[in-house]
């Protein structure tokens, strides 16, 4: 399957003629009707413009991907809460939307939500973005929405772009189940560890393609603690710079691409998937075999932890084999 552009059709917003619908499936220009809140009041914010919070999707690459009602929405908004003010600057010049912003980030959202909350209720439009993409997916904006639940204010959201999901369709693999999992952690301890976790948990059942976001220049390093953990021959794919001029999906092995990224330093916004893992049996070859890797290059007690992890045996048991086995490859070293 070759890489392609994200763009979607509005066919499916056409009447089923078919079955004598003669409306379209959402409306045209105005925020659909949610579901009821279980303090019995709407969730979802009229098309007169309540005051409220309204999440809006924005183009992970290419202008045009950004929808008429999510131009609409930041129109009619009284203020756009944004990551960053410059980068949002350039949407919004796109399309002649002069709604002022302010920032919105890890750094300042928790101190900013009381007040934020507190406009709205007295009136304030407000709509939330993130610099590309779905808010709440790896960005801010997770506090303010739980906050505006708690505080009973409209909430809705205009769909749109989306990396993870864009990348899903294009990788070839498995398209469900999925689970995103936002960026790894940027240490190699840290990131071995939270694999060793989802390994433990696909020995336990999981069974889904794994979805991350990874900065360009950690790439290769990531690739690499990943053949670690899941073993070089799982099914893999990093997709770059989607939606834009160089979008490039490669495909293949885990162990593959971890040694073409290592010769060849990416560059852009990457997306890594990784497919299930195929159906297995803890053994003690599957023990002996994890704990001889980890040992090359970690501690026995480090290895031992990040073993038991992976395999879903206990510490203890696997400390004691991995004692074993080192006193044999230093035997056999002498």
């Amino acid at each position: 399957m070759c890489a392609s552009s994200s763009r979607s059709s509005s066919a499916n917003n056409r009447p089923d003629e078919a079955n004598g619908r003669t409306d379209p499936l959402h409306s045209e220009g105005k925020a659909p009707r949610h579901a009821f809140s279980s303090s019995g009041s709407s969730s979802g914010s009229s098309s007169s413009g309540a005051a409220g919070l309204t999440l809006v999707a924005t183009p992970i690459g290419n202008l045009g991907d950004f929808s008429l009602r999510g131009a609409e929405a930041l129109s009619d908004a009284d203020l756009i809460l944004c990551e960053d003010t410059r980068m949002t600057a350039r949407l919004l010049s796109d399309r002649n939307i002069s709604t002022r912003t302010e920032a919105l980030h890890e750094h300042n959202e928790r101190q900013r939500v009381p007040a934020l909350i507190e406009r709205m209720q007295n009136g304030t439009r407000m709509a939330l973005v993130s610099d590309a993409g779905m808010p709440l997916m790896s960005d801010p904006g997770f506090r303010l929405v739980q906050a505006v639940i708690e505080a009973d204010l409209p909430l809705t959201v205009i769909p749109g772009p989306n990396a993870a999901l864009t990348a899903l369709v294009l990788s070839g693999l498995p398209p469900h189940p999925f689970m995103f999992i936002g960026f790894p952690p940027p240490r190699s301890a840290a990131r071995k560890e939270a694999f060793a976790q989802l390994r433990a948990a696909e020995r336990a059942g999981l069974s889904a393609t794994l979805i991350w976001h990874e900065a360009p220049h950690r790439l290769a390093e990531t690739l690499a603690d990943m053949t670690e953990i899941f073993g070089e021959s799982r099914a893999c794919a990093v997709a770059r710079e989607l939606t834009k001029r160089f979008e490039e999906v490669k495909r293949g092995p885990v162990g593959t691409l971890a040694a073409f990224y290592a010769e060849t330093p990416p560059r852009g916004e990457i997306t890594l998937l990784l497919g299930p893992a195929e159906a297995e049996e803890s053994s003690k070859d599957d023990l002996d075999t994890t704990l001889r890797t980890l040992l090359s290059t970690h501690s026995v007690k480090d290895a031992a932890a990040l073993a038991a992890t992976a395999i879903g045996l206990p510490r203890r048991t696997v400390y004691a084999r991995a004692l074993e086995l080192a006193a044999e490859q230093k035997k056999s070293a002498d």
